[in-house]
């Protein structure tokens, strides 16, 4: 009898466990799911500074990562490292810029990491010039480029609709 009513008792104060509570764990997944979403979407390989205008055009093809060379209207750097203003490059009579080729040769001699290895491996160059820039000048810099070994090079542009 103690026993029946003793497991009565138990019985009535017994809370029922109502399983695993699913709608945190959702919400954590939920947010996992769109931070990966908003992060692994492809986005644009070089970014142009503010001071650059990039010209327009209708290209289809999305930037690779490769080494940058950027050409304003006051400066011209190299992977973000100034090499030779653009007036004195404008003013210059050689075809070649000795200050280019020596920081490409200083960008292979310093290698660092698996990613650094495959942009400079590639010998590719993604050239970002400013709309100003006269096309003399481009010239000796992709002339430049070509002789220190890089023989793919590419002109930024910005991407605009297709007309139909």
């Amino acid at each position: 009898m103690k026993n029946s009513r003793r497991l009565k008792r138990m019985a009535r104060n017994k809370k029922k466990v109502s399983g695993l509570n699913l709608t945190s764990l959702m919400d954590v997944f939920t947010i996992l799911v769109f931070f990966l979403l908003f992060h692994s979407s492809g986005g644009e390989a070089v970014e142009a500074p503010k001071q650059i205008k990039l010209p327009d055009s209708i290209a289809e093809a999305k930037p690779r990562e490769t080494v940058v060379i950027m050409v304003s209207p006051d400066v011209v750097l190299v992977q973000g490292e100034a090499v030779i203003e653009t007036a004195e490059l404008l003013t210059s009579g050689k075809e070649t810029i000795g200050e280019i080729t020596a920081r490409l040769e200083q960008l292979e001699r310093n290698i660092i990491g698996i990613s650094t290895r495959t942009v400079v491996d590639s010998k590719e160059v993604t050239i970002l010039a400013d709309k100003s820039i006269p096309f003399s000048a481009l010239k000796k810099i992709m002339s430049t480029c070509t002789g220190s070994g890089y023989g793919r090079i590419s002109l930024a542009v910005i991407q605009k609709a297709a007309q139909t």
